[in-house]
């Protein structure tokens, strides 16, 4: 790993880390390394952050640079779920009823979306 930054377990037992000023990598149980999110999906990240995985197995990554969460499912290409509003996003969590939490760090404060 390259300066990594935020860790979040995975339903299945894995875990998934984003690395500052790079890639967001995911690995299994047994810490052998799956993919890079980059590679799998041809995604450009900008310095990902924070990094959550939903009830589904998708997993949820914060932008700092770019401002955005973006959602990688595990089959298809990746969603932009929040693409205004936030202007440092860093760590975050999903919960079980669907709400996303973000914290960002330039308004000193959580925000929350369905």
């Amino acid at each position: 790993l390259q300066g990594p930054r935020y860790v979040s377990p995975v339903p299945s037992g894995g875990f998934v880390v984003s690395e500052e000023c790079g890639d967001v990598k995911v690995f299994m149980s047994s810490c052998k390394f799956v993919c890079s999110l980059s590679s799998k999906y041809g995604h450009q990240f900008g310095n990902p952050a924070g990094v959550c995985v939903d009830t589904d197995g998708s997993i949820l990554v914060a932008d700092e640079q770019r401002r955005t969460v973006h959602l990688f499912p595990e089959h298809g290409a990746p969603i932009c779920l929040v693409s205004t509003g936030l202007r440092r996003p860093a760590g975050m969590a999903c919960s079980s009823s669907g709400h996303l939490f973000v914290a960002d760090t330039v308004e000193n404060c959580v925000k929350v979306f369905k």
